[in-house]
């Protein structure tokens, strides 16, 4: 987590607290200059879709015996499609489960 994001939840916090308080909030939270987290996730699985994309054009031209196609770079390529899949495979269930725990606390 970068210092400016901590710094952005520290305020959060700390106007939430004043709230919670029934005090006027000292200072309103500092605008979010970073990308979403909706953007981050989205550009992600977009570069998960394109190494997908990437491992099949080559498994196929590997198939279809054309010479550039070497065995080594396809079965590579597969591996990076395969783990960058498992990863945010990994992360929707860190997700769900987040979701999850927040769902169930009681207020």
């Amino acid at each position: 987590m970068s210092v400016q994001g901590i710094d952005q939840l520290l305020g959060e916090l700390k106007a939430m607290s004043s709230l919670a308080a029934g005090q006027a909030p000292a200072q309103a939270p500092a605008a979010n200059e970073g990308p979403d987290f909706s953007d981050l996730l989205k550009s992600s699985l977009d570069q998960v879709n394109q190494m997908q994309q990437e491992a099949q054009a080559q498994q196929a031209a590997f198939q279809a015996g054309e010479p550039q196609a070497d065995l080594q770079d396809v079965m590579v390529s597969l591996q990076k499609a395969s783990l960058s899949f498992q990863t945010m495979v990994q992360v929707r269930n860190k997700l769900v489960s987040a979701y999850q725990e927040i769902m169930n606390m009681q207020v």
